[in-house]
């Protein structure tokens, strides 16, 4: 019998050979019907860019046409697609910079309307309305309108999506600190938000028999705990487990964000029983085994859409899902990875040994215990010990270290969890997405994740985020309005000890 994976390279060859032939054919035509093609990368000087824009970018209409006026020729979005496609990285930083500073707002007409509005303030209401209209009217860029007409060609949405996530790599990697392309980062995001509404959006079940394209994607863009083998990924879409995606009609075979789901008899507590356990995949699911559902990873896909509601929707749904599959089902939780924690924790053992607090981070007895299970002296030297220890994972190959710093450990995670704030929220990203979403912080899990990635980002500490259906609403506004995280008495405990234990 012919194994799967030579199944779906023989497909996918046949496939790439008719894509070729499509592509030849399109590019053919599109020489005949006159639109420009860049297939390869070219040198473009700033002139070529002005020209360019200068053709496609046409004037926004006054505000009396502004209804009236017809659509620009679909070449414009295609040319302009296809000659940004063949830039290289530092053009298209220029182009786009370009395109957002001489073809953005008219800030001269709106501070001339700003004017109007002040003068107008004592007239009636009607006259003050349309005045406001026109204004808000006039705060829109100008390379808007291409927007939203490149949204409506053959893959331009997708195009969009991936133009948003060059922008957004220009700014974080501070390629450029031009107010200009954050403003043009704003506006791909209003776009995207209202293109990717969840109402346009269609939940979709992944199972063994969708298409191959879809799992390989499914594979590939698992960020939270790799797929190891085609094995591994059947046993991920089959019995006691689901796998469900949102995707949108103008980008097909396309998963915008991932959420795989263990079926469980109760809350997991670590992540090895989930995706390691070596259970036959072809086992029937037995109903009466299915109490509770674990959100063991969700991956956004497109990083175009970063800050775009999607995960927080994805979850409701699929819980909606599962009460429907399961009526009797009253337990939904995550056994989340706390990222950040490891790398967080080696920068507060760095303050305390240059501060010389190291006495204050660990109890006097717990201090002993490390300076004896490492063979180190008091002071610096047991600090410089912790820190190697936990840098270099070796406690996790000593029974008697894992032990001593079970304690320490876990009060530190739990603080690092509910007590770490940015902008009064909490710090780690992966909390900050349950709470806003309603959850509680319910339990932390030691030695949660004993892969050398989980051990080296958190020490191998996972954490369930529960969801009381009851408590969600109200939840979610404590924290997003009065910034209160909801946890548990285990939480709340290790908290308190490391409040008594340690001195931030």
């Amino acid at each position: 019998m012919i194994s799967h994976p030579v199944i779906w390279a023989f497909r996918s060859s046949v496939r790439c050979w008719r894509h070729r032939s499509v592509l030849k054919t399109a590019l053919e035509a599109s020489e005949v019907s006159g639109w420009r093609g860049y297939s390869t990368p070219i040198r473009v000087g700033v002139t070529g860019m002005e020209e360019i824009l200068a053709r496609v970018v046409v004037p926004l209409p006054t505000y009396e046409t502004r209804d009236k006026s017809p659509p620009p020729p679909e070449s414009n979005s295609l040319e302009f697609m296809h000659f940004y496609k063949s830039l290289t990285k530092e053009e298209k930083l220029n182009f786009l910079t370009k395109l957002s500073q001489d073809f953005g707002v008219d800030h001269k007409s709106v501070s001339e309307l700003a004017a109007k509005l002040l003068d107008n303030q004592l007239r009636d209401l009607s006259t003050i309305l349309q005045v406001e209209d026109r204004l808000r009217y006039s705060l829109t860029p100008r390379y808007k309108q291409l927007l939203n007409h490149i949204s409506r060609v053959e893959n331009g949405v997708k195009f969009l999506v991936d133009l948003r996530a060059d922008v957004l790599e220009m700014i974080s990697s501070k390629a450029s600190e031009s107010p200009h392309i954050r403003d043009l980062s704003g506006t791909l995001k209003s776009l995207l938000s209202e293109w990717f509404s969840v109402g346009l959006l269609q939940l979709e079940r992944i199972t063994w028999q969708s298409p191959c394209e879809i799992l390989q994607k499914i594979s590939q863009y698992e960020a939270v705990h790799p797929v190891r083998n085609w094995t591994d990924l059947k046993r991920r879409v089959g019995p006691y487990r689901r796998c469900y995606a949102f995707t949108h009609a103008a980008m097909p075979g396309e998963p915008l964000v991932v959420l795989h789901v263990a079926l469980t008899e109760d809350i997991s507590d670590n992540i090895q029983s989930i995706v390691r356990e070596f259970a036959t995949v072809d086992s029937e699911e037995d109903v009466n085994k299915v109490n509770a559902a674990i959100f063991y990873s969700i991956s956004s896909t497109q990083a175009g859409l970063q800050g775009v509601e999607l995960g927080n929707y994805l979850i409701k749904r699929v819980v909606r899902e599962m009460q429907s599959e399961f009526p009797h089902m009253a337990q939904f939780s995550s056994l989340s990875p706390i990222p950040g924690f490891s790398s967080w924790l080696q920068g507060v053992l760095v303050q305390y040994r240059k501060e010389g607090r190291g006495s204050e981070l660990l109890s006097e007895q717990e201090w002993k215990e490390v300076e004896q299970a490492t063979d180190s002296s008091p002071g610096t030297q047991t600090v410089d010990a912790l820190r190697k220890l936990i840098a270099t994972s070796e406690w996790m190959r000593s029974e008697r270290l894992s032990r001593v710093l079970e304690p320490v450990l876990m009060r530190l995670c739990a603080w690092y969890l509910y007590g770490e704030k940015r902008r009064g929220y909490a710090l780690n990203p992966v909390a900050n997405f349950h709470l806003q979403n309603g959850a509680t912080m319910w339990r932390l899990n030691w030695l949660g994740d004993t892969s050398p990635r989980g051990v080296a980002s958190s020490c191998g500490i996972m954490v369930n985020y529960r969801y009381f259906l009851n408590k969600t609403s109200q939840n979610s506004a404590l924290y997003l309005q009065n910034k209160v995280i909801a946890a548990s008495e285990q939480v709340l405990g290790l908290v308190s000890q490391f409040q008594k234990n340690s001195k931030l």
